[in-house]
């Protein structure tokens, strides 16, 4: 059975506005119902273990209500990546959520992970704010790994639209392009998401799903 590997952020505060943040929850709960269709396990982890912070709970998103009912003891209990081996995992699944803007770019052992699983021929997947964990993830030839690919995630425009362009701490979109990634994106809040050379992106939380159709899919490739 293929195993992928959802991380989470640990960060819950939204900059200095006083709101609270974490990992997007519907952006894990809609790819792991498609994972799981498709005979996947999964599997969590977050940048500092334990419980990480949620955020973008819905009361009427049942998918993700039975997400919660089904997996609150791994979310009460999720393991760093140092305590993880590569090849236990085909894929890795980065979520959004903008607690990942403060924590994914520097969270080096997961970065290191995700690049073992990459190298070992498993997928790296983020969504929204996920590729965050992308901006400084590094190949063991020094390369960017989004170098010369597609990528998308939330894009500025996006970020400007939701009044938090000021409070994240660095301009996604910019990064990623500055790290060498050909940028894609869609209109605002629409489903967009790219699959190139077992890198998987997704621009925001209406193209979760679609992020774990490709991953899927690259798998078999």
């Amino acid at each position: 059975m293929p195993k992928v590997l959802f991380a989470l952020t640990s960060h819950g505060r939204l900059g200095d506005t006083g709101r609270s943040t974490g990992f997007y929850v519907p952006e894990v709960a809609h790819p792991a119902e498609v994972f799981r269709a498709a005979g996947w396990d999964i599997a969590f982890v977050s940048v500092a273990g334990g419980r990480p912070p949620r955020d973008g709970i819905k009361p009427d998103d049942t998918v993700t209500a039975r997400f919660l009912a089904d997996n609150e003891a791994a979310l009460a209990a999720t393991p760093t990546a140092a305590e993880l081996d590569a090849a236990d995992y085909d894929a890795v699944y980065f979520a959004g959520g903008h607690g990942t803007m403060w924590d994914f770019p520097d969270a080096t052992a997961l970065a290191r992970l995700a690049a073992a699983v990459h190298e070992r021929g498993g997928v790296v997947a983020a969504v929204c704010h996920g590729p965050a964990a992308l901006v400084n993830l590094t190949l063991t030839d020094g390369s960017h790994l989004v170098a010369g690919k597609q990528v998308s995630s939330f894009t500025n425009e996006e970020e400007a639209a939701v009044g938090l362009t000021d409070v994240v701490p660095f301009a996604l979109e910019t990064a990623l392009i500055e790290r060498g990634a050909k940028f894609t994106k869609a209109a605002n809040f629409t489903e967009h998401a790219v699959a190139d050379t077992r890198l998987v992106t997704g621009q925001n939380p209406a193209s979760a799903a679609k992020v774990a159709e490709l991953t899927i899919l690259q798998s078999a490739d």
